[in-house]
């Protein structure tokens, strides 16, 4: 069974996360997830008990204890369904087709026609001052 372990302080390695589950049944894996380029922990990872009772029993008793000055959030992870894109959390970084980010293409050039206001809005304000 999987299990998340998330708010976990940034210095817990992935031994450290399997002795802390080893005190309550027999650990398959324990990973505690990295950032790429910094190598850093990125404050969550997952742990695997073959033995449904020993998990279940180890996030009851983890779940919101304190570890390392942090309560701990532990829950049952929930598998990725296959064949689907992870969504980012905020849309709001990902570049459109146009390459601005955030908007769709057609409101980004709706928009710079009407900060420049194109050739015929240069023209209207050269004869209309």
């Amino acid at each position: 069974m999987n299990i998340y372990v998330g708010n976990l302080p940034y210095k817990t390695d992935s031994d450290t996360l399997r002795e802390l589950f080893e005190s309550y049944g027999r650990v398959n894996s324990a990973e505690v997830i990295v950032d790429r380029r910094s190598g850093r922990s990125r404050g969550y990872g997952f742990v695997e008990m073959s033995n449904d009772d020993e998990a279940k029993q180890a996030v009851e008793a983890l779940n919101g204890s304190e570890h390392g000055g942090r309560n701990l959030r532990v829950d049952f992870s929930r598998p990725r369904e296959e064949g689907q894109p992870r969504q980012p959390r905020s849309r709001q970084g990902q570049r459109n087709q146009s390459g601005q980010r955030g908007k769709p293409a057609q409101q980004q050039a709706k928009r710079s026609e009407q900060k420049s206001g194109g050739v015929l809005g240069f023209i209207k304000k050269i004869f209309s001052s």
